[in-house]
């Protein structure tokens, strides 16, 4: 991780290897951006004509490298592009800077030290110019030859350290806005660590031993059922989603404790540590990416540990429902009936649908605990990428007022959602003439489907939303912002945002 320090230097004075600055696209043309003021008195006042020549328009994401005027320690000027000029007396928001500073850091891999000089109003400021140079800093080089052999070609290690300028090292709230932000940020990586790492070194077992490992370090506690307790203990869905692997399923509940909390959130999220499709194989061109199926259980994971690490005064449960899903001669069939956890019994249409599986033994375990709120997590239906595109996750609730919270975190962490109704008219496709559910109902509106189908899963009179991360999960294109190509620890950030409002009174 890029090692983060407050700084009250001047920008002339401070040894770096380059300066990161902030430029803002005007109705005339780019605006320097508050903490470049001593960039542009050094080019004399004309440091925006000299962005607007070099083709810089202040657009977001946009980046211009060009020399550090005389007399100044760092060599290089990186000015990167924060978007539209806020509105008079108005500043930056968060996320801005932090897709600014993603930017940049991810701009200067390679580079051993770099002072951004981006707007800083108030802690919320640094804690998100923060929160973007570590997430924009990340690369996931485990498997790279280039990382072990810094003489390899192309091999650029991550910018190893980030000074902060405009902040304040001894002010109280500048120092735990950016602890907040490691914290956070660090546990988010980790959830991209998880997402990124071939299914052949991360099946259940071992998803559960990395979770008992977090758990002991940071005063978790921590509960795996193999399959023999499952078995025991009734789990039909994830025991049979994981009966054609030879890696048997998990569950893994993970209990963050607070002594002074009030409330009691539960995180589920789905671990398919691959997903083929079981015998419903998926075609050619949809298996590639099947290791990201385990994204919301890496979601959770990383949520609850972050919570820890905060000391938030809520309880936060963790499920984690772990399995691979793979066609055999033992794997379910289409037409086949799993009893589940709960009771209910579930005609399996289309093993392909497992997700559902999985979380409705998790969602009814956690309803035994009777938290205040339950939200799962899942790469749950491609019909949602159809419906919000690859950048937005859907929300669906049995409560509007819920649902509503939920999104609003969302937006505040700068995690794009949308609320998804549930129709209630889109049930009856799921009645089954040998079971109380099929695990499949009409195709159309089918990520609603998945999500009524849940629905029958919560505990009665308890709150419950379900985020589908299908889409912005996994980024197969080229990066944006913090946001690195591959896994991306989506929901992560609206997670712990819950749990702080929650903590704080302010979630219901």
């Amino acid at each position: 991780m890029t090692a983060l320090t407050l700084s009250t230097a001047a920008a002339p004075g401070l040894r770096a290897d380059a300066l990161v600055i902030g430029v803002a696209k005007g109705d005339k043309g780019p605006v320097v951006a508050p903490g470049a003021e001593a960039v542009d008195k050094a080019y004399d006042g004309r440091l925006a004509g000299v962005l607007e020549t070099l083709g810089a328009s202040g657009a977001e994401g946009e980046v211009t490298k060009l020399p550090a005027p005389s007399g100044f320690k760092a060599p290089l000027v990186v000015a990167v592009g924060l978007g539209a000029l806020p509105e008079k007396d108005a500043s930056f928001d968060g996320e801005a800077l932090r897709k600014a500073a993603g930017v940049a850091a991810r701009t200067l891999a390679g580079t051993k030290k770099a002072a951004f000089a981006l707007p800083v109003t108030d802690a919320a400021d640094a804690g998100a110019i923060a929160e973007g140079v570590l997430l924009g800093a990340y690369s996931f080089d485990a498997y790279k030859q280039s990382a072990k052999d810094p003489k390899a070609k192309n091999g650029k290690a991550p910018l190893a350290e980030a000074a902060l300028l405009g902040g304040k090292p001894r002010d109280k709230a500048y120092k735990a806005a950016v602890e907040r932000a490691t914290a956070v940020a660090e546990e988010l990586n980790r959830a991209r660590d998880l997402v990124n790492t071939p299914p052949n070194d991360l099946n259940p077992e071992a998803f559960a031993a990395i979770a008992q490992a977090a758990a002991k370090e940071h005063g978790i506690k921590v509960q795996v059922l193999d399959e023999k307790a499952l078995t025991k203990g009734g789990y039909g869905g994830i025991l049979g989603v994981g009966s054609g692997s030879a890696s048997a399923p998990r569950l893994v509940k993970l209990s963050y404790t607070s002594s002074k909390a009030k409330k009691h959130l539960a995180f589920v999220g789905k671990g398919i540590t691959y997903d083929s499709g079981g015998i419903s194989l998926k075609p050619a061109g949809h298996n590639e990416t099947m290791k990201c199926d385990m994204s919301g259980a890496a979601a959770v994971f990383a949520a609850v540990v972050a919570a820890a690490r905060l000391g938030l005064e809520v309880n936060v449960t963790g499920w984690l429902a772990l399995a691979e899903n793979m066609p055999s001669g033992s794997a379910v069939r289409p037409g086949d009936v799993l009893r589940m956890y709960s009771g209910k019994t579930v005609e399996v249409l289309n093993t392909d649908a497992e997700g559902r599986l999985v979380l409705a033994d998790a969602l009814w375990a956690a309803s035994q605990d009777k938290p205040d709120a339950i939200v799962d997590v899942a790469t749950l239906t491609g019909a949602m990428m159809l419906a919000l595109g690859n950048r937005t996750f859907g929300i669906m609730a049995n409560d509007d007022a819920f649902r509503t919270a939920v999104y609003e975190a969302a937006e505040e962490v700068g995690e794009p959602a949308w609320p998804m109704p549930l129709p209630e008219h889109l049930r009856k496709g799921m009645d089954s003439p040998v079971a109380d559910i099929a695990n499949m109902g009409e195709r159309m509106g089918g990520g609603l489907v998945a999500g009524l189908f849940l629905r029958e899963f919560v505990g009665e009179g308890i709150t419950w939303a379900h985020l589908d991360i299908a889409g912005p999960a996994f980024n197969e294109g080229g990066p944006f912002g913090y946001t690195p190509k591959g896994g991306t620890g989506t929901a992560v950030r609206t997670l712990v945002r819950l749990a702080e409002l929650t903590a704080a009174g302010d979630l219901g």
